[in-house]
């Protein structure tokens, strides 16, 4: 597919996703958004896709939101309520679609990550950054309030004290600190994130593609429900993942002592 800003490929159930837009710090605009929130309910329901990678284009993630490109044209004052009406089929649609596509998404993190660029690399399955790469909410810094999920994330994934630290003060993270707060997976030095991302990604890409995505959608509807109300999904996922070909793929490997060969069925 060809959006402005934006680069796909799928090649070996890898789906490749680049922010391509570096003279900009690939800041999204609306197009990209656009792209994106599109790019994901794809893969949703392509069988073919089994993980997606999702990376910016020259030395950075993603500089946030391009709100001055929206905002350019002084002579086109947006009607009240605008935000409200166009987060919901943007950023608020984007952020959930990452978290709930029944594939793994990974992220790779170079430069800056700020605003929803944070928001992605939170909301990602496994995020793996530069040891240098920089994480930034700069909402309240720029004199509005937080938005993709940024209240809902950060004290999940980080605690309630320490989101304060980051949306309060506009605390920036390096890469070391976001994985020792746990915000993202790992960190590793520079030269070496392509080689860690993809050995990540060629794991994931082969590994039982129902029951991870199975096990993604338990974690992220469990963490708001009480240990009762969820077991009946633990029971409904095992029902479903117990008729896949990989489950008769990893039995079988098992009583032959050999590694699996899933083929994402």
């Amino acid at each position: 597919m060809s959006t402005a800003g934006l680069r796909e490929t799928l090649a070996g159930g890898v789906l490749r996703i680049v922010l391509d837009r570096p003279e900009k710090r690939n800041a999204i605009d609306d197009t990209m958004m656009t792209g994106l929130v599109d790019a994901f309910e794809r893969a949703s329901t392509d069988d073919e896709v089994r993980a997606v990678v999702l990376s910016g284009a020259g030395g950075n993630f993603c500089g946030g939101a391009d709100i001055v490109a929206r905002n350019a044209d002084r002579s086109r004052k947006p009607r009240a309520g605008s935000i409200q009406r166009r987060l919901p089929v943007q950023a608020h649609r984007l952020v959930p679609l990452v978290m709930t596509v029944q594939v793994p998404v990974v992220c790779a993190v170079r430069g800056w990550a700020a605003g929803i660029g944070f928001q992605l690399a939170l909301a990602a399955d496994v995020t793996i950054a530069a040891d240098d790469a920089r994480f930034w909410e700069p909402f309240c810094e720029r004199g509005f309030t937080p938005d993709s999920g940024a209240t809902w994330l950060l004290p999940r994934r980080v605690g309630e004290v320490r989101a304060r630290e980051l949306l309060l003060l506009g605390r920036a993270l390096d890469g070391v600190e976001a994985a020792a707060w746990g915000a993202i997976h790992r960190s590793v030095p520079g030269d070496e994130l392509d080689a860690a991302v993809e050995e990540v990604v060629a794991r994931l890409a082969a590994g039982p593609t129902a029951a991870l995505g199975l096990t993604k959608w338990l974690l992220h509807a469990g963490a708001g429900l009480p240990l009762e109300q969820h077991l009946p999904n633990e029971a409904f996922a095992m029902e479903l993942s117990s008729r896949t070909e990989d489950f008769r793929e990893g039995l079988a490997a098992f009583k032959e002592k050999r590694p699996p060969r899933f083929e994402g069925r």
